[in-house]
């Protein structure tokens, strides 16, 4: 009986250079392309952000098109807060790189407000929206019906 052939595992330093080591062989290594955001770069909406995966324009990859067409979302309160929450976190990154941005900057404060007081207002009318919103007088009431979908909380 015939052994299958093996693929020889190469030895250490034995890629040559741009090469790196895969399980059996050498292959060329990635060069990724990431791309720099000029400050103040245009934004979509924080709906538009949420359907495409990026609050920016300039880093929407085209591949996504086919997920997107995919992926309509209902404008209801819960997308909303959604969206924010995205947005919200879309500035929070660009930021980190971008800090000195005063008009972004105040586009996060504002985000975050409408965010928090988004998610009061949704609460007061359907319950918490995670586990950590519980407070000791409610009790563990997190697995208890009706959950928000159930009474209109995604209306």
């Amino acid at each position: 009986m015939e052994k299958p052939e093996q693929t020889p595992t190469p030895t250490p330093g034995a890629c040559r250079p741009g090469e790196g080591g895969l399980p059996g062989c050498c292959a060329p290594l990635a060069f990724p392309y990431i791309p720099m955001q000029e400050k103040n770069p245009p934004r979509f909406s924080r709906s538009e952000a949420l359907q495409t995966g990026t609050l920016f324009p300039g880093l929407d990859l085209p591949f996504k098109a086919a997920i997107q067409a995919r992926t309509k979302l209902a404008n209801t309160a819960l997308v909303e807060l959604m969206a924010l929450d995205f947005a919200v976190k879309e500035l929070n990154l660009y930021l980190d790189t971008h800090a000195n941005d005063q008009e972004v900057l105040q586009l996060y404060w504002s985000y975050l407000k409408l965010a928090k007081e988004g998610r009061e207002k949704y609460e007061k009318m359907y319950g918490p929206l995670q586990s950590t919103d519980l407070t000791p007088e409610d009790g563990y009431a997190w697995l208890k019906d009706p959950w928000p979908w159930d009474v209109g909380g995604n209306d």
